[in-house]
């Protein structure tokens, strides 16, 4: 069994037009990378976020041509990528993510389950399905930005045996407690690794937070990124899940949680 995983984060300028422009960012990120074996890419990484109407044209179908080219640099490189995209299907857009392995093969997609109000809600359709995926012997699962948000959805992905669970965001640069606070709590509470990565700079009217990180399962952050465009990495260790898990177990002993509703004490 692999012991270990590194993971990496990149943390991308707003200022990106579109997926040629995005795609060639990524190449010049996946060639400075040295021995990762997974690299996460923000929500709508191949559209940007915040563009309106501009969504419909730049939607893609999940075998489309900047998935091929992806899947030339996973296999270039021999990283895992994977990347937030707006994808068309059956008549619908979905904000959606899927990775692709070093041999080029999609291995992993999913499609955003809560669609905040705004431009989301507008433009896609919810997708219903929570998906395992495994590398190097860890199970690796999906939510996208607001997804995490709840801890329910976080619960059930850890609960059908998630490991390390992958957020790529669009986080405002007002939703600093998101990231610092709330979203690190998920990998805490659920005893998993948690990444979260985000846009940095501006995208048209809207500044992002950046603060892209990595969390442990034991309450301790791997690393973070400032507000500027950038890329982290960590290493994680199986030995550090089975710490976390044995001296914390609270997927095993909420099973155990049996509460009856009782009659109001009167004074």
């Amino acid at each position: 069994m692999s012991e270990t995983l590194t993971l990496a984060v990149a943390q991308s300028p707003g200022e990106l037009t579109g997926p040629d422009e995005r795609l060639d960012w990524l190449a010049e990120q996946c060639a400075r990378l040295n021995h990762v074996d997974l690299l996460l890419l923000p929500e709508l990484f191949l559209t940007g976020y915040n563009i309106g109407d501009q969504v419909k044209a730049w939607a893609e179908p999940a075998d489309g041509k900047s998935s091929q080219n992806i899947a030339a640099l996973a296999q270039r490189h021999g990283i895992t990528i994977h990347y937030g995209y707006a994808e068309k299907a059956n008549g619908h857009l979905y904000n959606a993510a899927q990775a692709i392995s070093p041999d080029g093969q999609r291995c992993h997609h999913y499609r955003k389950h809560l669609l905040p109000p705004g431009f989301e809600s507008t433009y896609f359709t919810t997708g219903d399905q929570a998906h395992l995926f495994t590398l190097k012997d860890f199970r690796i699962t999906t939510l996208i930005c607001y997804d995490a948000e709840y801890a329910e959805l976080a619960r059930h992905v850890a609960a059908l045996g998630a490991d390390i669970i992958l957020v790529p965001t669009a986080l405002g640069a007002q939703w600093g407690w998101v990231a610092r606070q709330m979203i690190p709590t998920r990998a805490y509470e659920n005893g998993v690794f948690l990444a979260y990565a985000n846009h940095a700079g501006q995208e048209n009217e809207l500044a992002y937070l950046g603060e892209s990180f990595i969390a442990g399962p034991g309450g301790v952050e791997l690393a973070r990124a400032s507000a500027a465009p950038s890329v982290i990495e960590a290493t994680l260790s199986r030995q550090d899940l089975d710490k976390a898990r044995a001296k914390l177990p609270y997927l095993q002993d909420r099973l155990n949680i049996t509460m009856t509703n009782q009659p109001p004490i009167s004074s």
